[in-house]
């Protein structure tokens, strides 16, 4: 696998995650809603800041595995098929089910572009999925010629670049993305395609060797 192909894989993977209705969507959504785009933005900023250091983060933890043991590594590609496959399912099921995004309140009030990328950077770094994700995903797509740590740098930009596209689309159509988002037809479709997909990578990693 080469590096163009790492990032590409890696791109479907991340716009599929960043195109399902999480904690961040619904931050960066309340904060255009009651506060404006300028805070929206920011907090769109400082999410993606957080969620680069867990990339750089979760490539230093794998490149210390691979020159430490190609065993430990190993089992840290099976671990990352094995969140894969179940975050697949996990994704599935939840569509079978009833239910709704996740609750976040509106800051009261109009609120400073600091105050909020600060929100957004918190919020991004004490979300320990930010951080599982990165090390299962890291090790799946670290081509043999490429340094682990180069890799920690683009796949959280590729990801990165994607949120930013997705979150200003949000925010400069606040109302419509709401109830695009809040739609349950929209929101079981994205569920299945996601997991399936997801499913299909899990099966990929396990059956490939190297």
């Amino acid at each position: 696998m080469s590096i163009p192909d790492a990032l590409l894989q890696f791109a479907l993977v991340a716009a599929l995650l960043t195109l399902i209705p999480g904690m961040d969507t619904v931050l960066v959504l309340r904060t255009a809603i009651s506060q404006g785009h300028a805070p929206a933005f920011a907090t769109a900023a400082g999410i993606c800041t957080g969620t680069a250091a867990w990339g750089l983060a979760a490539a230093i933890g794998a490149s210390a595995l691979l020159a430490a043991s190609e065993t430990a590594f190993t089992v840290l590609k099976i671990a990352g098929a094995c969140y894969m496959a179940w975050l697949g399912i996990t994704m599935v099921l939840k569509s079978f089910r009833n239910g709704s995004i996740p609750d976040a309140r509106p800051a009261p009030g109009a609120g400073s572009v600091g105050k909020n990328l600060l929100t957004g950077v918190t919020t991004s770094l004490l979300n320990p999925k930010v951080g599982v994700f990165y090390m299962a995903m890291i090790p799946q797509f670290l081509p043999p010629e490429a340094p682990p740590l180069l890799m920690g740098a683009l796949l959280p930009l590729v990801h990165n670049a994607e949120a930013m596209i997705w979150f200003a689309v949000i925010i400069l159509a606040t109302h419509y993305a709401r109830r695009w988002l809040q739609s349950p037809a929209v929101g079981r479709a994205t569920d299945r395609i996601a997991g399936v997909v997801l499913l299909g990578f899990a099966a990929r990693i396990a059956t490939t060797k190297g």
